[in-house]
């Protein structure tokens, strides 16, 4: 299984790039990095199911929201596994994308 994700800064709409991202597993840091030049973190293997967290620190793009958490439940370890972000000054979405 990988799990990676996709910043988008909605106000400029470009990607946000250089932004600090944290995976979690059970309450243990599994692996950190940098978004890309096109937003993007990919690859980040991991073969336990369980609940993660992705830990975005998103205070230079959204000051509103100096970090964002999303968790989620891996059930199916051998799937991959996307979780995007949607970035505004205030507001954020995402979404399990593919």
């Amino acid at each position: 299984m990988t799990i990676s994700t996709h910043v988008l800064d909605a106000q400029r709409g470009r990607p946000a790039v250089g932004l600090a991202v944290r995976l979690e597993h059970d309450g243990e840091t599994v692996a950190e990095a940098r978004t890309g030049e096109d937003g993007r973190i990919t690859g980040w293997p991991s073969e336990r199911a369980g609940v993660y967290r992705l830990v975005f620190d998103t205070g230079d793009v959204a000051p509103f929201f100096p970090e964002v958490v999303l968790t989620f439940r891996v059930t199916e370890p051998g799937e991959h596994h996307h979780v995007p972000l949607l970035l505004s000054p205030f507001a954020y979405s995402t979404y399990r994308g593919s």
